[in-house]
């Protein structure tokens, strides 16, 4: 038989489905582009708040290619505890209908809203930078990684975006065998140590992600914790 994904043409937009339901919408949003930026540009991330699209969404990548690399590496993924499905999506979404010039906008007055929203979002996010570069001041020398530090089950990283939360974190490194838990810093956002059962597990998934970018500004460093 033919099974019905067969009858989807590949995609550049990947449907996503049976997500954790209880995920905030724009946390998922932030931990899908985290997980699934390693395949290829995202144009957008889409997750539906209804009642009735819950537990799906959308990722809209730049190229087919990506897309086509995501589905073969993560469908069954364990995403938040439970195995994601994917699929290429049917219809196109917003994003790539605007690169092709096919889009209708379907309410104006809702994009204009979120037009305005997420303009407004910028400036705030901008300004919250600035202000956190600020206060920021010199690095302490003390987190300086150590290229010569000798191998260990735990490993120490740095380079996280502010909004990491341990969930997303423990995501990225559970593709790895021996993981075993992630620790944050309160005190220090964007730095974490995540535990794996050996130093051999843990030099792994310390090649394996090494530099792996979170979001376009943000690419973790990964190095052994000092014992």
């Amino acid at each position: 038989g033919s099974g019905t994904m067969g009858d989807i043409p590949p995609s550049q937009t990947i449907y996503i489905n049976n997500l954790n339901e209880k995920i905030k919408k724009d946390e998922l949003k932030k931990s899908l582009q985290a997980v699934f930026s390693q395949f290829g540009k995202i144009l957008d991330v889409v997750a539906a708040k209804t009642y009735k699209m819950r537990g799906q969404a959308w990722v809209v990548f730049a190229d087919v290619a990506s897309a086509t690399s995501a589905m073969r590496t993560m469908n069954g993924f364990p995403f938040y505890d439970k195995p994601m499905r994917l699929a290429y999506a049917v219809t196109k979404s917003d994003a790539v209908a605007k690169l092709d010039g096919s889009f209708t906008p379907r309410d104006a007055s809702v994009r204009q809203k979120r037009k305005a929203d997420s303009q407004r979002e910028e400036r705030e996010s901008q300004a919250a930078r600035a202000e956190e570069e600020e206060e920021r001041g010199p690095p302490p020398v003390t987190i300086r990684t150590d290229p010569t530090a000798p191998p260990n089950e735990i490993l120490f990283v740095q380079g996280l975006p502010e909004a990491t939360t341990a969930q997303m974190l423990s995501m990225l490194f559970q593709q790895f065998p021996g993981f075993k838990e992630v620790r944050m810093v309160e005190a220090k956002p964007g730095i974490a140590f995540v535990e794996f059962d050996s130093e051999t597990q843990a030099s792994v998934a310390l090649s394996g992600l090494q530099g792996f970018r979170i979001n376009p500004t943000h690419s973790m460093t990964l190095s052994y914790a000092k014992k």
